[in-house]
């Protein structure tokens, strides 16, 4: 028998997180959302800090009317709502899914403030769906951990106070309570992979293993556990190897871990980036093809929006994007910040050593790209040196290189970005100089 929902269960999981300042409730206008909500909104006290949250993924005709819906359902209970608009269309390589949780979660994200908890409605049916999915795609540890039901979220937390709830408890609430709930139409098709397990497969299971939602999240929180185990050990053997300055891995201090450590710290590179968890496969050729080829080789492994590619003893984890070519520009007199390309800007700043403000202020200044064989001579070095092996010397990866702005005074070459400055032009002496300062925008 499916023992009675009540707000107790609620109750426990806002207690757990310090009672929040602020409730956001994900509310779709289905049935556990419904529930959850009402839930949230029977408890004294608690409906002044309770706010229903719609999220309009713009993907279906019925959206609006469910909007409405929603709307309508929030006033009645006294609590407050808001309508999110986004952008839910795929990338390419994304699944229609995938876009609209990330789209979702992105705009809750920028909701959720300091102290405030964001409660949705997913149960242990949901769980169950996620492991399995996970199962099949070949997912580690991190994958059948599932869902946990608390998680950092925006600046505040995410809660599953449902997590542990039978379906059939849900539904029983509803019944009880004689909700009206909206039915999205697209969960009775077979084309997403989770309806195919909730309409086909879980009733064919359930009949053979009818705890098997109880059982399987059962296995997840092992997993959970097992995986919080691990993600210890590759945090310690992560910052052992990671350069903070550049983001970069050590490949001597990796290549002196077991095969499987390497592998976690990769993994656990990626999450440090912010991207998407790597599959065995590709962490497999970056082993194989970067972190085993030649020091001076020059690999290049493509993922989905970057690259893995290696210079001396660090690995980079770049963004595929277009080179960032420098346009040949002609400095304007009195101006103090130049564009020198789309990524980059230039700005000369008051020094007391550096290019005299006499020599920069009664030159025409041009700037321009690379074309190879260009030379200089260095202020307490003898000769002129090739930038090419200044560069090397200075240890800049060659992908940089390329967009590195040359500063041209009276067509004399004074400066290389904000790395050296001509012997021609260097003033140590004189207070009035400038001095040269490259920074990245950001796209």
């Amino acid at each position: 028998m499916t023992e009675p929902l009540t707000a107790q269960i609620i109750e426990s999981a806002l207690t757990r997180c310090h009672n929040p300042k602020h409730i956001y409730i994900g509310y779709s206008g289905g049935v556990d959302s419904h529930v959850l909500l009402h839930l949230c909104a029977s408890m004294p006290g608690l409906k002044d800090k309770i706010t229903a949250v719609y999220v309009h993924h713009g993907l279906q005709a019925e959206a609006e009317s469910w909007a409405s819906h929603c709307q309508k359902t929030a006033e009645s209970l006294g609590v407050g709502f808001i309508l999110l608009r986004v952008n839910a269309v795929a990338d390419p390589g994304e699944s229609p899914e995938e876009a609209a949780r990330n789209a979702r979660y992105t705009a809750l994200k920028l909701l959720v403030g300091a102290d405030d908890a964001l409660l949705v409605a997913q149960h242990r049916d949901d769980q169950l769906e996620t492991v399995l999915l996970q199962l099949f795609r070949g997912g580690g540890l991190r994958g059948l951990s599932a869902m946990p039901e608390r998680m950092a979220f925006g600046r505040g937390v995410m809660l599953r106070p449902l997590l542990n709830v039978a379906k059939p408890a849900i539904d029983a609430y509803a019944r009880t309570q004689g909700f009206s709930w909206v039915e999205d139409p697209s969960n009775l098709r077979h084309d997403y992979d989770r309806n195919f397990l909730r309409n086909a497969v879980l009733p064919l299971l359930k009949q053979r293993w009818p705890a098997c939602d109880k059982t399987v999240a059962r296995s997840a929180r092992h997993c959970a556990d097992a995986q919080a185990i691990i993600s210890e050990l590759a945090e310690n053997l992560f910052h052992h190897v990671f350069n903070a300055a550049d983001q970069t891995l050590s490949i001597n201090r990796l290549t002196s871990y077991e095969i499987p450590q390497q592998q976690l710290v990769i993994r656990q590179w990626f999450q440090a980036l912010g991207l998407k968890m790597p599959a065995l496969a590709f962490v497999e050729r970056v082993q194989s093809e970067v972190l085993a080829a030649r020091d001076d080789s020059d690999p290049v492994l493509f993922g989905q929006a970057y690259n893995v590619r290696r210079y001396r003893d660090r690995l980079y984890c770049l963004k595929s994007i277009a080179p960032d070519s420098v346009r040949e520009t002609l400095w304007p007199a009195g101006q103090t910040t130049l564009k020198v390309s789309d990524r980059q800007s230039l700005s000369c700043i008051p020094s007391s050593a550096g290019i005299s403000r006499e020599q920069w202020q009664n030159a025409t200044i041009k700037v321009t790209a690379r074309t190879g064989g260009e030379k200089i001579r260095l202020p307490g070095r003898t000769g002129r040196h090739a930038l090419k092996k200044l560069f090397q010397e200075a240890g800049i990866p060659p992908w940089e290189r390329e967009s590195m702005p040359l500063i041209y005074l009276d067509d004399k070459l004074a400066a290389v970005g904000d790395l050296w400055v001509s012997a021609e032009f260097y003033s140590a002496e004189n207070q009035d100089c400038i001095r040269l300062t490259l920074q990245k925008i950001q796209m």
